[in-house]
């Protein structure tokens, strides 16, 4: 296994065990049976066939579109490459995750991160198995480690995933942070620039109404601060009481991993939350 995704594992179970000593691991408000397969088939399906495989592609079809340009990129100044990933990676996903919660096909892929009514390491690869093979970052990621990108994107990766597990997980790493005086500064920067457990819990929060959820923005996975350029960002500094999606049917673990190929009756369809 490469060197970086032993990083991100070691990070990912850093979180699992912090949540096993303070916030309950195995169990969390409201979880049901169908939430614990739900979060084991995508997990599992993401990374050991999803992301290799949309990675692989990515690759596999910039080596047949431009095949003398292997490479290309190696020499070019690492935050030239940064840049890069950045934008093609970055936010290629923030506009996917914005057009998720905006066009009803899209949200039928997407539905399944939010259906858990509680966040957690757990929920960070909770989606539709099609919602990332879909994924424009993933391919494209696939086309620059190709074109020469391929250290700088590991070393991209870990600090990435850290950024999201930390936002997704319920040991709220911001929240002591918040109620130090002189680092009021640093936090005002810091929650503009990167994700963390306050922007992100205001994406999940379940009831529009409550005057931190803001289901329609916070979409930033690794930066924030795309949120802050295209108006989408509202920061609180608080936490909604209630997770999870708000007026919609219920649905089926099969239908959660595999939509289209497991449908609902058709009155039961679901649309992005207002």
């Amino acid at each position: 296994m490469k060197l970086e995704y032993l990083a991100v594992l070691a990070v990912f179970f850093t979180f699992v065990v912090l949540e096993i000593m303070l916030t309950g691991f195995f169990r969390k408000p409201g979880q049901t049976r169908d939430d614990v397969w739900v979060e084991l088939v995508s997990g599992f399906g993401l990374i050991l066939l999803i992301q290799p495989m949309a990675v692989f592609g990515g690759g596999l079809i910039a080596s047949l579109v431009a095949p003398q340009a292997e490479g290309m990129l190696s020499g070019w100044p690492v935050l030239a490459q940064l840049a890069l990933l950045l934008v093609f990676d970055d936010l290629s996903q923030y506009w996917w995750h914005r057009a998720s919660h905006s066009f009803p096909w899209l949200y039928k892929l997407h539905r399944p991160h939010h259906n858990a009514e509680y966040l957690s390491i757990r929920v960070v690869y909770r989606n539709n198995l099609f919602y990332y093979l879909a994924m424009p970052g993933l391919w494209l990621s696939g086309a620059l480690i190709y074109l020469g990108l391929g250290w700088v994107y590991a070393a991209y990766l870990v600090v990435k995933m850290s950024v999201i597990f930390a936002a997704h997980s319920d040991v709220r790493w911001d929240e002591p942070l918040y109620r130090v005086k002189w680092l009021s500064p640093l936090m005002w920067v810091v929650e503009r620039t990167i994700s963390t457990p306050a922007t992100h819990s205001a994406h999940h929060g379940k009831h529009a109404d409550d005057g931190i959820t803001h289901y329609k923005g916070n979409f930033g996975n690794l930066l924030f601060f795309w949120d802050v350029l295209f108006g989408t960002a509202k920061i609180t500094r608080r936490y909604p009481d209630k997770l999870g999606v708000e007026n919609l049917p219920p649905t089926s673990v099969g239908e959660q991993l595999i939509w289209p190929l497991i449908r609902a009756k058709p009155e039961a369809e679901a649309a992005p939350a207002e």
